[in-house]
């Protein structure tokens, strides 16, 4: 007999999603690539600004942050999907885009590289400082240790990850699962981890990982 699985429950259709990017690799102010989107501009003096700065804009750097708020019969719901390289920025661009963090209830984390969850703590300290209540998703194979091989052969090491139990001193409720699974009144769907099966998902052959300090690279 065929084992049988027990279906999961069903992707809620939501009413909106707004998705806002916190940081990512471009900051484009005069939004010179698409005319349909709203310029920085325009998005800083909503969240409050009343003159345009330097301070006032947002600072783009390596890795990605989101932040994604959906609606369905009436239901809000608040999630940020990675949280960028390092919280000092992140927590700037979140502060000039108006983003209330106490209102985060979820962070969902893509995987294991310092530029989509260094600033995981600096996320988890303000939510907790505003009065909100969160919960952490990763899966355990994103706490490996990392490395870079360069062209002449010395393998250097790359920042480790805030681990789950740093994350929760800070207060944070972390699931720290592989497994698929819906977020937020089923508003959301993770995938959990996916399995590597086509030569691209292999990964970079200088992108170096190892499961202890002591394993090989």
């Amino acid at each position: 007999m065929p084992e049988v699985s027990t279906p999961a429950p069903p992707l809620k259709a939501v009413d909106s999603l707004v998705v806002e990017v916190i940081t990512d690799d471009v900051s484009d102010a005069y939004v010179s690539k698409t005319l349909f989107a709203v310029s920085e501009f325009s998005n800083v003096i909503l969240a409050g600004a009343k003159v345009i700065s330097g301070e006032t804009l947002l600072c783009a750097n390596l890795g990605l942050g989101l932040r994604l708020v959906s609606e369905a019969d009436g239901v809000r719901h608040t999630l940020m999907f990675d949280t960028g390289p390092e919280g000092t920025i992140f927590i700037r661009n979140c502060a000039n885009l108006g983003i209330r963090m106490g209102e985060v209830e979820c962070i969902a984390v893509s995987h294991g590289h310092w530029d989509h969850m260094a600033a995981l703590p600096d996320a988890v300290d303000a939510i907790v400082k505003e009065g909100g209540r969160v919960t952490v998703h990763v899966n355990p194979g994103m706490f490996n240790e990392r490395a870079v091989r360069l062209k002449g052969g010395t393998v250097v090491p790359v920042a480790n990850v805030p681990l789950p139990v740093d994350l929760e001193k800070r207060g944070a409720h972390v699931v720290n699962r592989g497994d698929e699974r819906l977020l937020l009144d089923d508003h959301f769907y993770l995938s959990g981890e996916i399995p590597r099966v086509t030569s691209f998902e292999k990964g970079r052959v200088d992108h170096l990982c190892r499961t202890r300090p002591d394993g090989p690279w």
